[in-house]
């Protein structure tokens, strides 16, 4: 994948390498992102389907605080938090809104999908709007525009481009970029979003604003099966609790202040985004003594040393982990546990269950501890790929190959 852009602002920040998503799909993992707590502790752990609505109304989003500290926020691309009444970008803190509300949609416009009324269609605040040409191109176009807007007062932007979500959909001067590329289309992809990346940075640079943005960069979750993504060398991939699932790519950018081409590999969380951006802004508020994320300014400004995260876990349905320290224990209903050294077998090939009870009976009592304090989830995938989850679980932790691998159901 070549990312020219992506590369020069991660040589401009740290590198987070121990660096995990608050879930291993996407909607709950931006339910963990956007407000900084265990989506398990409202019910968000399950991607929304049918009626279901989104985040709880009485979470405070990142927006809401931010918009308290005198911040202008804008939201663009993928919702996927709730597109009903109510649970809407523009209903949640943002001052302003384009995008789509669902998981996913087409790269391209096209008339029978993209009518008024559906989530998948594009939104201006409540407006149903048309666009031309390339989404992620035009998803970096209203950024700059918003940029150039608010360039004389602090601004929020979160900027989540479907790329590179399903459907495999390129531009073909892209593509021709890429001609006999193994992974032609996921690479002509990449490329469109290291451009939109690229033109933000610069419109930053020329508004004289980009060594004091403080810029996050990462991705939901981990690979899917799909779009033709590797997570090698991790096990695993996006909707399973393998690394490969969770443990995402992750740096921080803002030059002013935090000294980059450095790594840092204490073990981080994308619900640390939120505590890390309210400590920036130097916005003291209530509601950080509920966030299960912490700030990382300190341990990136080198004043605190470790690890922010002395444990984390992760649940989705029949399927929940724990990670402490350099152990992880993942646990499946009707299934025997499994667990592994990351720091010797990040690959998570060898099961130290039946060595370890120590260990493994210590993971397993904080995970129920921490159970303790969520809620019942508020819907599930349906049985059906309820059903193939746990397959796929079942095939890696018995390290065979894997029967079916995703939506498509594709054996």
């Amino acid at each position: 994948m070549k990312t020219p852009n992506i590369d020069k602002l991660v040589a401009s920040g740290v590198v987070l390498t121990d660096a995990h998503g608050s879930a291993s799909v996407c909607g709950p993992s931006r339910a963990g992102i956007t407000t900084g707590r265990c989506l398990q502790r409202f019910g968000f752990v399950c991607i929304p389907t049918g009626d279901s609505c989104g985040v709880d109304l009485s979470e405070v989003t990142l927006a809401s605080a931010l918009k308290q500290a005198g911040y202008a926020t804008a939201a663009f691309g993928k919702w996927h938090l709730g597109d009903k009444p109510g649970y809407r970008p523009t209903e949640r803190g943002f001052d302003y809104y384009w995008g789509f509300l669902a998981g996913s949609r087409s790269y391209f416009s096209n008339p029978n999908a993209d009518r008024a009324g559906k989530a998948q269609s594009i939104t201006e605040n409540f407006s149903h709007v048309t666009f031309d040409g390339y989404l992620t191109d035009r998803l970096g176009d209203k950024a700059i525009d918003f940029i150039g807007k608010n360039k004389s007062k602090p601004f929020f932007i979160y900027w989540a481009p479907n790329a590179v979500h399903t459907p495999m959909e390129a531009k073909t001067e892209d593509l021709a970029l890429f001609d006999g590329h193994p992974r032609q289309k996921l690479a002509a992809m990449t490329w469109a979003l290291d451009r939109a990346v690229g033109n933000i940075l610069a419109k930053l640079d020329k508004e004289e604003l980009l060594e004091n943005t403080l810029i996050f960069f990462l991705s939901d979750n981990g690979g899917a099966t799909n779009n033709l993504s590797t997570n090698f060398p991790l096990k695993g991939f996006k909707g399973n609790k393998f690394e490969g699932g969770h443990r995402v790519p992750f740096f921080i950018s803002w030059a002013s202040t935090i000294k980059g081409g450095k790594k840092f590999s204490g073990l981080t969380s994308s619900l640390d985004i939120y505590a890390t951006a309210l400590d920036a802004a130097n916005h003291r508020t209530s509601i950080e003594k509920n966030l299960d994320g912490v700030s990382l300014l300190p341990y990136l400004k080198g004043n605190k040393q470790g690890d922010p995260h002395s444990e984390l876990f992760w649940r989705k349905d029949k399927m929940a982990s724990a990670r402490i320290g350099d152990l992880k224990l993942i646990r499946v209903e009707k299934l025997n546990p499994v667990m592994y050294n990351l720091s010797k077998d990040l690959g998570e090939t060898v099961n130290l269950t039946a060595n370890d009870p120590k260990h493994l009976q210590q993971l397993d009592s904080a995970l129920k501890n921490w159970e303790k304090e969520t809620t019942v989830p508020l819907w599930t995938e349906g049985p059906q790929w309820d059903s193939i989850t746990w397959m796929i679980h079942q095939d890696l932790m018995l390290n065979r190959g894997v029967r079916m691998t995703g939506p498509t159901l594709k054996p």
